[in-house]
C-alpha cells in the first residue's frame, strides 16, 4: 500500500530527498509522473490509468508535504523499509489504508517507473 503523510506533518522536509521515486512533494506544489522516473510522454500506468507523464498534476495537499500514491512503492525495489517513515521525526508517514497494494504490485510499479 502507498504511504500517506498525515496532517501532523511539521513540514520539515526530511522525507522529500529520501524518496527514490520522487513521489513526495511540498504542500501546494504541482507534481508530475516524470519527476525522478523514466516515464515520458503518454503512458498507461499499471493500474490502467492513462496519463501524460510530463503534465503537471494538482497538489494532493495544500498544507503539508504529500505523497503521490501512483508513484509510491513503499521503497520496494530500493530499500527494506519506506525511507520517508524511517526519517520522519513525528511519525506522520504511515500506510494508506485506502491504497492497499501487494508486494508484487509495488515491485511491478517500481519496475514500470524505472526501466533500467
Amino acid at each position: 500500500m502507498a504511504i500517506i503523510i498525515t496532517d501532523e506533518c511539521i513540514n520539515c522536509g526530511a522525507c522529500e530527498p529520501e524518496c527514490p521515486n520522487t513521489a513526495i512533494y511540498e504542500g501546494a506544489d504541482d507534481w508530475r509522473y516524470a519527476d525522478g522516473t523514466d516515464l515520458e510522454g503518454k503512458v498507461v500506468l499499471p493500474n490502467g490509468k492513462e496519463v501524460d507523464a510530463e503534465e503537471t498534476q494538482e497538489p494532493i495537499s495544500d498544507e503539508v508535504y504529500y505523497i503521490a500514491p501512483d508513484k509510491c512503492t513503499e521503497c520496494m525495489g530500493f530499500h527494506e523499509e519506506p525511507q520517508c517513515a524511517a526519517v520522519c521525526p513525528v511519525d506522520c508517514c504511515v500506510p494508506d489504508e485506502d491504497n492497499v497494494e501487494t508486494e508484487e504490485e509495488l515491485l511491478g510499479k517500481q519496475a514500470f517507473m524505472h526501466h533500467n
